[in-house]
């Protein structure tokens, strides 16, 4: 069944085959891998086309999961879905904690600073493992590198599309 794409959330890309049934090999790209096995369907997007595809089973195997899709019954087949990414609404996204954001949302956003006013806008989100780091791209100072910490980020404003942090002394160079 071909969807129209709207605004939909990669949860997962299949990175090849499993064996000679038909069985697809998926990437989780999503914090909530357990919400493969719930599944019954998902949308997969490949070369910008969407189809909507009826799910067999779900196992993990390793660091991934293993899908069985209805329609798919050898290796041929599952080749044919190498690179595609299982996306989902965003009306099915898990809730995340209060003052906690899928990257998907602070992509985009303008961060002002309390005190020097608008910095830039938010281009990138950098996973280092103790925390995400913030890539701003500034027009006045370039790239600037803030680190996702509460003694940081002041406020996100997802309906304004505004990010207020108070940045650390050293973050930017000010020409002075």
């Amino acid at each position: 069944m071909k969807l129209k794409m709207g605004n939909l959330i990669s949860i997962g890309k299949i990175i090849g085959t499993h064996g000679y049934r038909g069985l697809v090999k998926v990437l989780p790209l999503t914090d909530f891998p357990e919400r493969f096995e719930k599944m019954t369907a998902v949308k997969l997007k490949k070369n910008n086309k969407l189809t909507e595809t009826l799910i067999e089973s779900v196992k993990p195997y390793k660091s991934f999961y293993l899908f069985k899709f209805r329609h798919v019954e050898t290796k041929e087949n599952a080749q044919e879905y190498k690179n595609a990414l299982l996306q989902i609404e965003e009306n099915e996204l898990y809730p995340l904690p209060e003052n906690c954001f899928y990257h998907f949302q602070l992509q985009g956003l303008r961060v002002y600073d309390v005190e020097m006013g608008f910095l830039g806008e938010l281009k990138e989100i950098l996973e280092t493992g103790a925390n995400d780091v913030y890539l701003v791209d500034s027009q006045q100072f370039g790239e600037i590198l803030i680190p996702a910490i509460k003694d940081v980020i002041v406020k996100v404003d997802l309906v304004n599309k505004e990010m207020r942090v108070r940045l650390l002394t050293g973050l930017i160079e000010s020409e002075e």
